[in-house]
């Protein structure tokens, strides 16, 4: 199998590219050039910001592209119609976040979307633009040659967002840990090889149309989660459960500040942690136990030294540990 994977050396798209090279197809990247390429694969150097971006692309054939671009939607629009003709599949991995906020609990593919950015346009908002994205690959492919692929929250080794490495980070250093409760409030992710799997499996299968991508609601809990990263690390962490009220009241922000975790009973959690996956579970979605995503995301971030790769132009996630410590105490009475 012949694959181009547009980026193909952070997080999603090197997870796609060391999969799609574990089973033997035969692998082209496409990017900067500015992080070192996976083993296996053929690397091209190309900026799909800048003018003639693409001239690496002008020959070649491949049976699916995979684009991860979370940007302004040009770039997708610009790729898929050079590349169409020339690659069986254009595999694209939007976001969710595509659906009209807030998506009630169990929602489907079929949950109304935002309105998308047009396909040539150029940045404006997260959402906006992968619906923009979505539309420029549908558009140069097709509905029956373009896979979109609407992932939630993802974690695993090489994530460049921060939010599981900063939660390992915050309990290797041990001591009390603000831990927001309840224990019991179920999460809904997807580990990111297991996204890299599918995506895979999907093009041998000849998917196509759009599919919600992370594991099944309910998967974990917070509780599972926290507990998994103090026992990787073998830190002397007292994880003190402190219920969502009190955290809330301290001004303390879900998602960012406590990252993965947003309050029980809201319109972000049920959009969050919530979504039907019956569709892509049915297609060969299989999710490996959050104690593996854990062990194996901590032995890569003790790897690389410690501290995760920070993914340009995305806000900073985590707690200061001055105002966990203000909240720790504030809640010493209204823990669970």
């Amino acid at each position: 199998m012949r694959l181009l994977v547009l980026g193909g050396t952070e997080f999603a798209g090197r997870a796609v590219v060391e999969a799609a090279a574990g089973r033997g197809w035969d692998v082209t990247v496409l990017n900067r050039g500015r992080h070192a390429p996976v083993p296996g694969a053929r690397s091209l150097v190309g900026d799909r910001t800048a003018p003639g971006g693409l001239a690496a692309l002008a020959d070649g054939e491949w049976d699916a592209v995979v684009d991860t671009w979370s940007a302004a939607p040009r770039a997708v629009h610009e790729s898929a119609r050079l590349l169409r003709g020339r690659a069986g599949r254009y595999v694209y991995v939007s976001t969710c976040s595509v659906y009209a906020w807030a998506p009630p609990a169990g929602y489907t593919e079929d949950a109304p979307l935002v309105e998308g950015a047009a396909p040539d346009a150029e940045q404006s908002d997260y959402a906006r633009d992968k619906r923009g994205g979505e539309l420029a690959a549908a558009g140069a492919f097709g509905p029956g040659d373009s896979l979109l692929v609407r992932s939630g929250l993802i974690l695993g080794p090489y994530e460049n967002i921060g939010r599981l490495p900063w939660w390992l980070g915050r309990i290797a250093r041990g001591g009390p840990v603000l831990a927001p409760g309840p224990r019991e409030l179920p999460l809904q992710y997807v580990d990111v090889r297991d996204l890299a799997e599918w995506i895979l499996g999907a093009v041998e299968r000849g998917l196509s149309g759009p599919y919600n991508l992370m594991s099944p609601r309910g998967h974990t809990t917070m509780g599972e989660l926290l507990e998994a990263c103090a026992r990787v690390t073998g830190a002397d962490a007292e994880l003190c459960w402190t219920d969502p009220e009190t955290i809330l009241g301290a001004g303390i922000e879900p998602w960012t500040q406590l990252p993965v975790w947003v309050p029980p009973g809201s319109d972000e959690h049920d959009a969050l942690h919530g979504a039907d996956v019956s569709r892509a579970l049915a297609t060969g979605l299989r999710c490996r136990p959050v104690g593996e995503t854990v062990a194996d995301t901590w032995w890569w971030l003790r790897a690389i030294g410690g501290t995760a790769p920070r993914r340009p132009g995305r806000p900073a996630v985590g707690l200061d540990a001055g105002a966990e410590a203000e909240v720790l105490v504030k809640a010493a009475g209204h823990r669970l």
